[in-house]
């Protein structure tokens, strides 16, 4: 199949596209009158990825040009447990897509999830579920807790976002946090501060529903995919990486997140 295989995050699905990243990135930001026009997410699947859970073999036969040439832009072949059934190893580079299509491609590094770089942690779960969490677990402990079966609530994998916390990370209840743009940052810092370092508790959902998204602008270490056997780990370029090797991406989702400042 000349096809490509992409793990969409907003909303969980995985699609055969004919499109390469860039354009499949555009499609899914600025849509058709069948999709409204919005920011997305999504993996690169590897193309020799085999699986008995999702109908591979029927992406060959419905992935095709339409009549007057042009490429198919989207067969959906599943929409339900996606992420679980997608194994890390198959997965390549995250594309994150601003609502005018720009779009920006992440590698995994394969030194691993890093530290963090302070005590309490804000992470944005992604998928398959979304809420917003605070927690004193490093993004390697997370995604462990997240995915322990012996839990009551858990899930098989997870996809979730660094996020910034300036001075919080160290002093949640007195830290600077004159910079970061989240709307209830009382209530965060009042979730923080429930957390006890000996681990007692260590996370506090500080929104159960979240969002499906995030703005680009507050992640910190970048985006993580977890489960009980390990992290991959998807590092975000600095923020002078940003400014001087991907200007209007960057510029692109600062300009539409200011329209849309809410997390």
């Amino acid at each position: 199949m000349n096809a490509y295989l992409y793990l969409s995050l907003v909303p969980e699905s995985l699609v055969a596209s004919m499109l390469p990243p860039e354009e499949f990135g555009a499609y899914l930001a600025t849509g058709t009158r069948k999709r409204p026009h919005g920011p997305a997410m999504f993996f690169q699947v590897r193309r020799d990825f085999a699986s008995e859970y999702f109908a591979l073999s029927d992406a060959d036969r419905r992935c095709v040009p339409h009549a007057d040439g042009q490429p198919k832009h989207s067969v959906y072949l599943a929409v339900y447990r996606v992420l679980e059934h997608v194994p890390r190893e198959a997965l390549g580079g995250l594309f994150l897509v601003t609502s005018h299509g720009r779009v920006l491609e992440l590698q995994p590094d394969g030194s691993g999830p890093e530290a963090g770089g302070g005590s309490y942690y804000l992470y944005q779960e992604l998928c398959p579920v979304h809420p917003l969490i605070a927690t004193i677990l490093d993004p390697r402990g997370f995604a462990r807790f997240i995915a322990d079966a012996a839990r009551p609530i858990h899930v098989p994998r997870i996809c979730f976002a660094d996020l910034e916390l300036a001075g919080l990370a160290e002093d949640p209840a007195h830290g600077d946090a004159r910079e970061l743009p989240y709307p209830h940052l009382e209530h965060i810092r009042d979730c923080l501060c429930e957390l006890a370092p000996s681990g007692e508790k260590q996370t506090k959902t500080v929104d159960r529903v979240g969002r499906q998204g995030l703005l680009y602008r507050c992640v910190k270490t970048g985006f993580y995919v977890g489960d009980q056997e390990g992290v991959l780990h998807y590092p975000y370029p600095s923020r002078e990486e940003l400014d001087s090797e991907h200007y209007v991406w960057w510029h692109c989702a600062n300009d539409t997140e200011l329209e849309h400042a809410t997390l």
